[in-house]
């Protein structure tokens, strides 16, 4: 028996070559970054890219956003979407950039959706039982069943004119309905306004100078394709909440359960876990710990305690101010010689001005404009020069999706400058201790300080 051997031919490998293009990333002081990137990149992967390269620290809120400086327009750019599809979307002659900075508003109504759905803006297709919980009206934008209904009065730019036209307005999952009449939710008096499965949302930045909005709460309808401004869908509210709450409901309708996936796996690329495995009974406050559920604790005794009178707490936040008073003295070098304090007051004017949070000579709408570029959510704040009295700062931060401003005040004793919220109730020898004191008390304020707004450099 002979054993003949027989040639196999396999068929050729070719190999896969993923194509490579380059993109320019700015950040908000305009310094760029130009990277090389992979035809399929998704927009968290150029963020993580761009936290890696720069050595920052990863929070979940860094985000790349789309800017059209001639539309006067700006988006975020979903974590899931592909930049290279975005990019293909402008047209040649267009100076549109990316920009990368923080957004900590991205995901906050899987957190507290109480802020963003308000009660006379909702209402519901069919009958229910009881009352509807925020985190019940996020479950339902979730869930291909049930839906709720966003609605209220928006001024609408009128096709071909300058003029705005305030109409009642109805969101559904089917798109976007105007009243002929009223406020009538009646089939025959509602007419289709716009559709957003290819259609981007994006936020006006400056409507009230560019289309002659009422106010500056604008957002607008434009189509994935490269248009003009004849092409946009103009929409504008009266206040802020108002705008955040159409504009939170839109991409929950338009991506579902994406954002959902996005928010509790960062990480995951395309291939990750699909939308269908995850349950749409969710545990909304998995990742956040909401501050109801912090204590203020006695640790002066052989055992910790937890101080459960509201008054005492408040004495012991004072107390602890005080105490932090007297470390910054120490730390210092205030031994209560002129010579020394004169120094350290000096020491202590220029102490500030290397932290990110400390912004120098811009105004009180510039400090509203970061503030709100970086996301209305409670505790973003800022500290800067007044713009009124140079000898002071300007505490301003975000609280129920609005900005207020809290006035520090220089208060001399014994010849040592100090810097207060309160008037003089709780002092700090420099700003440093009074952020950071307000960042583990709420004190005078309406809430803790959490985020600070940075201009980082690429």
């Amino acid at each position: 028996m002979s054993l003949s051997a027989r040639r196999v031919t396999l068929p050729a490998i070719t190999p896969i070559v993923l194509q490579k293009r380059v993109i320019k990333v700015y950040s908000e002081d305009e310094t760029s970054r130009a990277l090389e990137v992979p035809t399929d990149i998704t927009a968290r992967d150029v963020c993580q890219l761009l936290i890696l390269k720069n050595h920052y620290i990863d929070d979940h809120s860094w985000t790349l956003f789309e800017h059209l400086p001639h539309l006067g327009l700006e988006r975020t750019i979903e974590d899931h979407e592909l930049v290279i599809e975005v990019l293909s979307n402008w047209g040649m002659e267009e100076e549109n950039k990316l920009y990368f900075r923080k957004n900590y508003a991205k995901y906050e109504f899987f957190k507290n959706p109480m802020y963003f759905f308000p009660e006379h803006m909702v209402s519901f297709a069919t009958e229910t039982n009881g009352e509807i919980s925020p985190t019940q009206i996020l479950q339902m934008f979730l869930s291909s069943s049930t839906y709720p209904e966003i609605h209220g009065f928006l001024h609408a730019k009128e096709q071909g004119k300058k003029s705005w036209k305030k109409i009642y307005f109805l969101l559904r999952r089917s798109g976007l309905y105007f009243s002929t009449k009223g406020t009538s939710k009646e089939p025959r008096h509602l007419q289709f306004f716009s559709e957003f499965g290819n259609s981007d949302i994006y936020v006006s930045l400056t409507g009230k100078k560019k289309h002659g909005a009422p106010t500056n709460c604008g957002f607008c309808f434009k189509p994935n394709r490269a248009g003009g401004p004849r092409d946009l869908r103009m929409l504008c509210a009266d206040e802020e909440q108002s705008r955040t709450c159409w504009v939170t409901a839109l991409r929950l309708l338009k991506y579902g359960m994406q954002l959902y996936q996005n928010y509790m796996h960062p990480y995951q690329g395309r291939s990750g876990c699909s939308s269908q495995s995850i349950s749409p009974m969710f545990v909304f406050f998995q990742r956040s710990i909401s501050e109801n559920s912090l204590v203020a604790m006695d640790f002066s005794g052989q055992k910790s305690r937890v101080i459960e009178n509201p008054t005492e707490a408040l004495s012991v936040a004072v107390e602890e101010g005080l105490a932090w008073r007297k470390k910054g003295c120490l730390r210092l070098g205030i031994h209560g010689s002129p010579t020394a304090s004169s120094q350290s007051s000096t020491a202590n004017m220029a102490i500030h001005q290397s932290q990110p949070w400390f912004h120098h000579k811009i105004s009180r709408d510039e400090a509203q404009r970061l503030i709100v570029q970086q996301g209305l959510v409670d505790g973003v704040f800022l500290v800067r020069d007044s713009q009124s009295n140079p000898k002071t700062f300007v505490l301003s931060m975000s609280h129920g999706q609005k900005i207020k401003h809290f006035q520090i005040i220089p208060v001399e004793d014994g010849g040592e400058l100090f810097h207060t919220l309160d008037d003089g109730h709780t002092r700090f020898t420099d700003l440093i201790q009074l952020v950071e004191f307000y960042q583990l008390n709420k004190g005078v304020l309406p809430c803790k300080l959490r985020h600070y707004c940075a201009r980082i450099a690429l």
